[in-house]
């Protein structure tokens, strides 16, 4: 089995942690300041974290989007989410938020499709 490269945190910039959860930037970032919030406890993506680990990496991302906004005045907006599985992107198996800052001029979002036949229903 191959070293996970978030395992070994000596050998990251960490921005900020908590008890549970560190973060750093992207190393091949999307957008400026793309950063990732990663639990400390190897797990190979976000459903196999815990409840607590999971409040903390969100409790996290809080203090990197505010490290974010102050270094940067223009950003405007954000995408926070996950990559699960290969074949949705993920390319490290240790589950990571990404937090990536979006400014006016960006790339835009897709459009949103409002469609009652394909709603989820319990």
């Amino acid at each position: 089995m191959e070293a996970c490269p978030f395992c070994d945190r000596l050998s990251l910039e960490i921005l900020c942690e908590n008890d549970l959860a560190f973060a750093i930037r992207d190393k091949f970032p999307v957008r400026p300041l793309h950063s990732l919030i990663l639990p400390k406890r190897h797990a190979a993506d976000i459903f196999e974290t815990s409840a607590q680990e999971r409040e903390a990496l969100h409790r996290l991302a809080e203090a990197v989007r505010r490290v974010i906004l102050r270094a940067d005045p223009s950003v405007g907006g954000f995408n926070f989410g996950s990559n699960i599985g290969a074949i949705a992107g993920q390319k490290i198996y240790h589950a990571h938020l990404h937090l990536i800052p979006r400014r006016p001029g960006d790339t835009p979002p897709p459009a949103a499709r409002i469609d009652d036949s394909s709603a989820i229903r319990a």
